[in-house]
C-alpha cells in the first residue's frame, strides 16, 4: 500500500489505488446490511449486499498487485534494510490502531454510555458488547496473533507483512527469471485458485493432504503471491487501445461477477449454508475474483489525467492512504445509522456511506500530519 518514491509517480496508478481504496471502504460499507439484526433480514437490504458485495471482490487484490507492481524487484541490497523501510511503516500505527479499536469498548464504559453503541460502532460484535476492562485487555493481547471482530479490516495488515517479509526472496527469483517463466508461474498459481471450490466440492483433502499436512502440491503457488507477481507483469501495461480493452474486459469483468453473484447468492439461499459456504465466492484468491481484478486494472491502467488539481488529489490520496484505511472502520456503524435517517433508495446508500467514510477519514489524516507533521507517519503510516 506504499507508493515508492524511488519511482517515478504514475497517476493511472493513483488512479487505482483511489478506486481501491473507495472499494475496500464500500465493502465494509455493506456489512451492517446482512450483520443488522433488523436490516439482515430484509431481502432487498441483503439483496443489495450481495450485488455490491460481488462487485467490490476486487478491492484487497489490487491492493496486492500494486504493492508487486511497485517494489518488485525489491531494490535495496540488504533485507533489514527493506524491512526497516517497509514494516516499520505499518507496524507502529497497525499496534497503536487496533489498541485503539479494541479499547474502544472500555472507553464508552468510562464515559458512561451504553454498551449497545460498541454494536453501533462495530456490527459484528452487535449481541456481544462488553465495556469489561478485562475483555479489552484479552483482545489487546491477542494482537500479536490475530484480528477481533471490533478492528476487522486489520486482517489484511497481517497479510501486508506476510508479503513484505516474502517480497525479498521471491524478489530474487523474480531478477532471474524472464517474461515466459513468469507465464509458467502466474498459469500454475491460476490452477491453484480453483482449490478453493475443489475442496468445497471435491474433498476436504487434495493432492497429498491430510490431517497430518495442510501442505498439498499446489500449496507454495497459491496464495496473495500470484497477485504481487501479476502486478509487477503488468507493470509496462499493452498497446490495445481503449475500446478494445474495455470490449474484452467488460466480456472478462461480467464473466467474473456472474459467477461470483449467483454463486453467492446460492450460498445464502441455502438454509444449510455455513458462514464458510457463503464466504467461498467472495475468496479473494479465486478465479472469478482474479477476472474481475484484471479486467478492473487493466482498464484503469489506460486512464490518462492532465490536470494538475487533479492529479494533486490522487497524490494526497496515495500519501495518505494508509492513513485512511485503518481508521476509516471508527466511521462505518455511526455513518450507517446517519445514512438510515435520510431514507435514501438501498442502492444509493452504499456508495454515498463510502464516499462520506471516505472524506471524513481523509481529512481526519489530513489533520493528524497537519498537527504532528512528519511524526503522523507513526500513528497514520
Amino acid at each position: 500500500m506504499d507508493l515508492s518514491k524511488e519511482q517515478p509517480r504514475l497517476v493511472w496508478l493513483d488512479v487505482i489505488r483511489t478506486v481501491a481504496m473507495i472499494m475496500v471502504i464500500s465493502v465494509h460499507c455493506i456489512d451492517p446490511f446482512y450483520i443488522s439484526p433488523i436490516y439482515g433480514k430484509m431481502p432487498e437490504y441483503t439483496h443489495w449486499a450481495a450485488i455490491y458485495g460481488s462487485i467490490l471482490r476486487p478491492s484487497v487484490p489490487l491492493f496486492a498487485m500494486m504493492t508487486g507492481l511497485l517494489l518488485l524487484p525489491v531494490k535495496t541490497t540488504s533485507i533489514g534494510a527493506f524491512y526497516k523501510k517497509r514494516i516499520y511503516r505499518v507496524l507502529f500505527p497497525f499496534i497503536i490502531w487496533s489498541v485503539l479499536y479494541n479499547i474502544f469498548p472500555w472507553i464508552t464504559g468510562v464515559m458512561g454510555l451504553p454498551k449497545e453503541i460498541i454494536g453501533t460502532f462495530f456490527c459484528y460484535v452487535q449481541g456481544n458488547e462488553s465495556q469489561a476492562l478485562s475483555d479489552s485487555l484479552k483482545d489487546i493481547a491477542m494482537i500479536p496473533f490475530n484480528f477481533s471482530f471490533k478492528e476487522n479490516h486489520m486482517w489484511y495488515i497481517y497479510l501486508l507483512i506476510g508479503l513484505y517479509l516474502y517480497m525479498p526472496f521471491f524478489s530474487a527469483w523474480i531478477e532471474k527469471a524472464d517474461r515466459k517463466t513468469e507465464r509458467i508461474f502466474l498459469g500454475i498459481w491460476c490452477i491453484s485458485l480453483f482449490l478453493p471450490y475443489m475442496h468445497a466440492y471435491i474433498s476436504n483433502y487434495l493432492h497429498g493432504e491430510a490431517t497430518w499436512n495442510q501442505f498439498g502440491t499446489l500449496y507454495y503457488f497459491a496464495g496473495f503471491n500470484g497477485y504481487l507477481l501479476l502486478g509487477h507483469y503488468l507493470k509496462q501495461g499493452n498497446n490495445w487501445n481503449i475500446q478494445k480493452t474495455l470490449a474484452i474486459c467488460s466480456v472478462i469483468f461480467i464473466v467474473g461477477y456472474i459467477i461470483t453473484y449467483y454463486g453467492f447468492k446460492a450460498a445464502v439461499s441455502n438454509p444449510a449454508s455455513s458462514e464458510s459456504d457463503m464466504e467461498l465466492f467472495f475468496t479473494f484468491c479465486s478465479p472469478n475474483v482474479l477476472l474481475m481484478t484484471i479486467a478492473i486494472f487493466l482498464t484503469l491502467q489506460k486512464v490518462k489525467i492532465k490536470n494538475q488539481t487533479a492529479t494533486s488529489i490522487l497524490a494526497s490520496i496515495t500519501k495518505y492512504g494508509f492513513g485512511i484505511y485503518i481508521v476509516h472502520y471508527f466511521f462505518v456503524g455511526p455513518a450507517f445509522l446517519l445514512i438510515g435517517m435520510l431514507n435514501l433508495p438501498i442502492p444509493l446508500q452504499v456508495p454515498i456511506m463510502a464516499i462520506f467514510i471516505f472524506i471524513l477519514s481523509w481529512g481526519f489524516t489530513w489533520g493528524m500530519y497537519k498537527i504532528l507533521g512528519q511524526k503522523a507517519r507513526w500513528i497514520m503510516g
